[in-house]
């Protein structure tokens, strides 16, 4: 993490109060709040927040006896010099033998070819290993770099060698979530297709190796320097920051009452192991136009939901709180979702999940029309319907 700005003369403040800071950011409540609750200032508690990328940069582990100490690294390389066996030594000095195990085989000296264990060799060693940060692999490997970058930012070439040329967008200021008309994510490639990728066009070649985690970082910290910020653009979601899931807590709204939250959803609907438990949403396109998906959690099949205009659209003033015509009011998404579920089988259509769109306002009736209970996600929680989220990305795309 890039070491907040501070005035001179004033302390850093110590790894413990960081420690806390974080914690309180994994409860749930705001950075503002969070750096209230540790004595430091707003500003300083979102500094911390953005350039860490939302992710806490250090464990909120407190240091404990976890790590060897020099002085059993000596004590093991006197029972090591004695020709003790590894748990012989972990049963002297109190460890665990894969401990010793793994301690001998990384921080062990070499010499004439031979691994030979020094303790002074062995901590110099051990306090390298853990030095932070580290340089990230994107920044030694300029190979790799390149091919991530390309594949980020959708320059995809075709047969003849020429770009596929992608939509015209607006430069991204760097402020907030871009809009989606402003992403260029239409031709660019996911971080986890990037990481699947590379182990099909580099079979042989293990420096040709990355992680989809490792890439989101390289996006989301800014002290890595390894990819451009402004490649967040080029996401699905189109996120520059990580959001603590504790954040988003389940708060009332008027049309999700207790009886149909989340927590409230058969455990069989949890496991994927029994077909019938569905996923939906509501996708808005260009133009307000609209459509709805319905994914199986079992079987991934996918249903997508007709929403055509109702007659007016675009002829007659918009009217505050008038009838909805774009096709995706709830009474429209009611009789277009009843049209689509009752064709199935009963036994195919147990319950439904949905985010917390007012579309689906209307689901204690499509409930008692269809016959399928619905349960609602928490508010801004996509990954609770993991596999609706994910096939609305590849079709927006």
């Amino acid at each position: 993490m890039r070491p907040p700005m501070r005035s001179p003369g004033r302390p850093e403040p110590s790894r413990a109060v960081q420690r806390e800071f974080w914690r309180l950011i994994a409860s749930g409540i705001t950075s503002v709040q969070a750096a209230e609750g540790v004595g430091v200032s707003a500003p300083v508690g979102i500094r911390w927040f953005r350039h860490a990328g939302g992710r806490a940069p250090l464990s909120l582990d407190a240091p404990s006896g976890r790590y060897l100490s020099f002085a059993e690294r000596e004590e093991i390389a006197l029972l090591k010099a004695q020709d003790k066996g590894v748990r012989e030594i972990a049963r002297t000095i109190g460890r665990d033998p894969g401990t010793i195990s793994r301690e001998l085989r990384r921080n062990a000296a070499t010499r004439g070819g031979k691994p030979v264990y020094r303790a002074v060799v062995a901590q110099w060693k051990a306090q390298q290993a853990a030095k932070r940060p580290k340089t990230a692999k994107l920044v030694g490997n300029d190979r790799l770099r390149e091919y991530v970058q390309d594949r980020l930012a959708g320059d995809v070439r075709g047969p003849d060698g020429t770009i596929v040329p992608g939509p015209a967008t607006p430069p991204w200021k760097g402020l907030n979530k871009p809009r989606r008309q402003d992403r260029r994510w239409s031709t660019a490639w996911s971080p986890e297709q990037i990481a699947r990728r590379l182990r099909v066009d580099f079979p042989d070649d293990e420096s040709m190796r990355i992680s989809h985690e490792a890439i989101y970082q390289s996006l989301f910290i800014e002290g890595r320097g390894a990819l451009k910020r402004e490649l967040v653009t080029c996401l699905r979601t189109g996120r520059a920051l990580r959001e603590p899931r504790a954040r988003s807590r389940n708060k009332p709204q008027g049309h999700v009452t207790a009886d149909v939250v989340l927590s409230e959803r058969p455990a069989e609907a949890d496991d994927r192991a029994v077909p019938g438990h569905w996923e939906g949403d509501l996708i808005i396109g260009t133009g307000r136009s609209a459509i709805g998906t319905l994914v199986e959690r079992s079987s991934r099949s996918t249903l997508l939901v007709h929403l055509p205009r109702l007659d007016g659209w675009g002829e007659e003033p918009y009217v505050k709180n008038g009838p909805s015509l774009g096709g995706y009011g709830a009474v429209a998404m009611n009789a277009a979702l009843t049209q689509s579920m009752t064709k199935l089988p009963e036994q195919l259509r147990k319950t439904l999940t949905w985010d917390r769109g007012k579309e689906l306002s209307g689901h204690a009736q499509f409930a008692m029309e269809s016959g399928t209970q619905v349960f609602f996600a928490d508010p801004h929680s996509p990954w609770q319907r993991p596999t609706n989220e994910n096939t609305n990305g590849l079709l927006r795309q």
